[in-house]
């Protein structure tokens, strides 16, 4: 006879200390609640003013980027033009504020320098924060922009079965005009 088990989230009335300790974990004080996100969620970067964009969570990636093109750093360094391209394929010029320049080693092992931004990103539902994001060449990824464990640390846990767990897009607070 087999038997079949489901996991059930039921409230818990402990401090996560106490929790920890009875399920005989170790405890390291980060019992901060997370909100779980699929392995892609719908983002919005209202300050720079794109979305809808189609992101992917990945915690191996250290930090985050999103798709650009024509990019063109001013002659001080200090802002940074580029183009990038939403959801709906709407290409949106931005004209933002450069945080740093620095060298980034991708996947394949380049190094390269990556000039990045600090801007909000927003979920569905109106959850915000701040991210570090650099700009890239994303033309051939499936997603315009990668939530790298920079951005997810201290927020997210990743349930890499779901994708837009926190929402359709059009529950983004981002409009679009034009």
């Amino acid at each position: 006879m087999s038997h079949i088990f489901k996991a059930v989230p039921e409230p818990v009335e402990s401090s996560s200390r106490d929790l920890a300790a009875s399920l005989g974990l170790p405890w390291h004080g980060t019992g901060m609640a997370r909100l779980v996100i699929g392995r892609r969620e719908w983002v919005a970067l209202p300050d720079v003013g794109v979305g809808p964009l189609n992101a992917k969570t990945d915690s191996g990636a250290r930090s985050s980027s999103i798709h650009a093109e024509d990019v063109e750093l001013s002659d001080d360094e200090l802002t940074v033009r580029f183009t990038t391209t939403n959801h709906y394929g709407k290409k949106i010029a931005c004209q933002v504020a450069v945080a740093r320049i620095a060298r980034v080693r991708s996947s394949t092992g380049k190094a390269r320098k990556r000039i990045f931004i600090q801007t909000t990103a927003e979920l569905p539902g109106g959850f915000r924060w701040s991210i570090m994001i650099s700009l890239a060449n994303r033309s051939e990824m499936l997603c315009p922009m990668l939530l790298g464990r920079r951005a997810l640390s201290g927020y997210f846990l990743i349930d890499p079965q779901g994708a837009h767990l926190l929402g359709p897009r059009r529950l983004l607070n981002f409009r679009l005009t034009d």
